[in-house]
């Protein structure tokens, strides 16, 4: 199993350490029971997903640039397809579309925050994989 680069192994949610093995335990973020649900370690690396007790509060801040430069991107493609003035009201018109691609993209968000968070405190080891055997 080849590993992936930085940008796609966080993209595909795989482990930061050996970039190898699936952070969580469902590969379909729309499973909204399971959304959050991530292995105690990497299955490949043996890494530690949490790291201490409450790590995972600190993925608030991440999501929110994430969903911030989400929004700033949707205003750009908005304003440069639509127009946007305060005259005809089409503000709110790209408020609603924006919650509506927030809302639909919020389970992807929430897990591309978790690896972005643990890929700052976890560094990539290409030797990591065979250490475990």
């Amino acid at each position: 199993m080849k590993e992936s680069g930085f940008i796609p192994a966080i993209l595909k949610n795989e482990c930061p350490r050996c970039r190898k093995g699936k952070l969580f335990r469902s590969n379909n973020p729309y499973d909204l029971k399971r959304v959050l649900d991530m292995h105690d370690a990497c299955p490949v690396c043996n890494q530690r997903t949490e790291l201490e007790i409450g790590f995972w509060y600190g993925t608030g801040y991440v999501s929110y640039v994430l969903a911030v430069t989400l929004s700033v991107i949707n205003l750009t493609w908005y304003w440069l397809i639509f127009g946007i003035t305060w005259k005809d009201n089409s503000i709110f018109h790209w408020l609603i579309v924006n919650s509506i691609i927030l809302t639909l993209s919020m389970p992807f968000l929430l897990r591309l925050s978790r690896t972005l968070y643990l890929s700052f405190y976890v560094s990539y080891d290409p030797t990591a994989e065979r250490r475990m055997k």
